[in-house]
């Protein structure tokens, strides 16, 4: 019987179609190593079990707890795999991915635990009580903190907010016995795979991000972000303004209703900042704004601002860019 640390910090690796973890896991794995001994929990089907796993160790996963399960039956086989986890490391804290899925799972697992769930953190910490998460709330406005007064809490961390990485370490891989409880759950029936290329990566995680406002003024002049977007290898955002104006699809959102993200660099073009805009990029490390405005709001929380046309600012930054890497 395997022994586990004391400060064993429980991690839900998820899995992704293709076999490998997704990108989340790294930032949830190096936080775990910031306040214990990250122990992470892989459920997947057996052809992917163990590649996942190496992968999990690689990350810093001092012990691999595997389970397979029906990738066709939503959450619940992973619900079921964390229960008979935790019943078997008894950890101080649960970690999932923010995503949309990490969510359902963190719910349904703490419905069923009677454990305190902290919700999109942007950092977790220990203090002599505890493990203590972090949080960037009412559109940035304020940081809080959060704790729960027994057991252990159940905290989903947003994607990218974590810097810190844990060391690789050899696999430690362990077979769960998983008693399935027959919760209810939505069962995928069939799906279409669609094959998305791109050179840039994708928003939600990534380390740069620039994104437009309705200042640029057209879909056709939209391409000045993309362009910028190019030069840094950054992901491309937008805000619902420029969405609504039909500049770029919903899924480029970022904001309260769209997609939040923690990048290390965010660039805001004609973006005037509004609190729902603010909510879901406030948390970047560096903020970096070009507006004409010099009353907007975003200059409020940017590091960096530069009041200008973007039209003449952003060409010569590319240039700039572009004749640094000659």
């Amino acid at each position: 019987m395997t022994d586990f640390a004391a400060d064993s910090i429980l991690v839900m690796v998820d899995v992704m179609p293709s076999g490998e973890v997704a990108k989340s896991a790294a930032g949830l794995l190096g936080a775990a190593s910031g306040v214990g001994t990250p122990v992470a929990v892989v459920v997947t089907t057996p052809d992917l079990l163990s590649g996942a796993a190496e992968q999990a160790a690689s990350l810093g996963a001092h012990v691999v707890l595997t389970a397979t399960g029906d990738t066709s039956v939503l959450s619940a086989p992973a619900v079921d795999a964390l229960v008979a986890a935790a019943g078997l490391v008894r950890p101080d804290a649960v970690l999932v991915s923010n995503s949309i899925e990490g969510r359902d799972i963190a719910g349904r697992f703490a419905a069923r635990t009677r454990s305190g769930l902290a919700a999109d953190a942007i950092g977790v910490s220990r203090d002599d009580e505890g493990i203590v998460a972090h949080h960037s709330v009412y559109g940035g406005a304020y940081n809080v903190d959060s704790a729960v007064t027994f057991g252990a809490p159940v905290i989903t961390v947003r994607q990218g907010a974590i810097d810190s990485r844990a060391e690789a370490q050899p696999l430690n891989a362990l077979p769960l016995e998983v008693a399935p409880a027959g919760a209810p759950a939505a069962t995928v029936e069939s799906f279409d795979q669609v094959q998305a290329t791109s050179t840039r990566p994708e928003l939600r995680g990534a380390a740069k991000v620039v994104a437009g406002g309705r200042g640029l003024g057209s879909k056709e002049k939209f391409e000045l972000v993309d362009q910028l977007a190019d030069a840094l290898g950054a992901a491309v955002g937008a805000s619902r303004a420029a969405v609504d104006a039909g500049y770029v699809p919903h899924s480029y959102q970022v904001g309260q209703t769209g997609v939040s993200v923690s990048p290390q660099l965010y660039i805001a073009l004609g973006i005037s900042g509004a609190i729902q805009h603010r909510a879901g990029m406030q948390t970047a490390k560096t903020i970096v704004a070009i507006n004409k405005d010099g009353d907007a709001p975003i200059f409020e929380i940017a590091d960096f601002g530069v009041v200008g046309d973007v039209f003449t600012v952003v060409p010569q930054l590319i240039a700039a860019l572009e004749a640094k890497k000659k």
